[in-house]
């Protein structure tokens, strides 16, 4: 029979391991992207005008930017409302993530804070 109303111990040890796996993945989602665009950046400087002509430079990069711009526009939007609904604690440092490092950073960053949001509203219950 399925548990209604409340959390097996199982299923509540998920959920915390899951919030230490979504930091590493936005602590990763950091620095894998940057290690890749830092040679970039050191050989050519911040040159907006160079970063937008490498950008579309083919029909591949083309499509790998306009796929990551959509992405990222649906997280913010799903981040802004989701964090209103669940009351989710520093959801904006998800959004500041999202616009500066990007979608591998800010999509974990923001499963962590509401992973951890959830994991604070069990816990507080469970002491009532």
């Amino acid at each position: 029979m399925a548990n209604i109303g409340y959390r097996t111990k199982h299923e509540m040890d998920v959920q915390h391991n899951m919030k230490y796996f979504y930091l590493a993945a936005a602590l990763l989602g950091s620095i894998i992207p940057y290690g890749a665009f830092l040679p970039w950046l050191i050989e050519n400087g911040v040159n907006i005008s160079l970063f937008f002509e490498a950008a579309m430079a083919n029909p591949i990069s083309l499509f790998a930017w306009l796929d990551v711009l959509i992405a990222a526009i649906t997280l913010i939007v799903f981040i802004i409302v989701d964090a209103k609904t669940n009351k989710v604690a520093y959801w904006y440092l998800a959004l500041v993530g999202t616009l500066c490092m990007g979608v591998s950073c800010g999509l974990p960053l923001y499963l962590y804070l509401r992973t951890r949001e959830q994991n604070t509203r069990l816990t507080h219950a469970k002491s009532f």
